[in-house]
């Protein structure tokens, strides 16, 4: 099996209420578990040194998403194949409650997604988005505390 990458995460946005290490810890935890998990698209995980994390607020990931996306919504997490995440603490906030998770955990969720994109997973139609998110949410109950 190839080098597990390392992983940095870069907080960019408000952290109150979020465990900065909790979350550092457990998305280096997470990888292995990920790249286990490979997807039917060309995976870029397996061959990256480094895979850079960084949190973000609305207005940034709206920014980008419209940039890089044409659609200049917020939206939860966007992964680019040479190893960068960016992941809106703004949306884990507003959804956390409903998905049963603390904002922490539902940002570690959508880290976990970015790690499984990076891994050749698409969720661009149903039957694969629904098979990504099983796989993302049995990683993420096997990392709770």
């Amino acid at each position: 099996m190839a080098a597990i990458p390392s992983v940095e995460l870069f907080f960019q946005c408000d952290m109150a209420g979020i465990s900065g290490e909790w979350l550092t810890e457990k998305s280096i935890e997470a990888l292995p578990h990920c790249l286990e998990k490979p997807g039917t698209e060309e995976p870029a995980l397996p061959s990256l040194e480094e895979v850079e994390v960084t949190l973000v607020n609305d207005e940034t990931i709206a920014r980008v998403h419209g940039e890089f996306m044409d659609d200049p919504t917020p939206t939860d997490v966007i992964t680019f194949h040479h190893g960068e995440i960016l992941v809106s603490v703004d949306t884990a906030r507003s959804v956390a409650e409903e998905h049963g998770n603390s904002v922490t955990e539902e940002t570690l969720l959508y880290i976990i997604h970015g790690f499984l994109h990076l891994n050749g997973h698409t969720d661009l139609s149903e039957p694969e988005r629904a098979h990504m998110h099983r796989i993302q949410d049995d990683i993420l109950s096997r990392l709770k505390d």
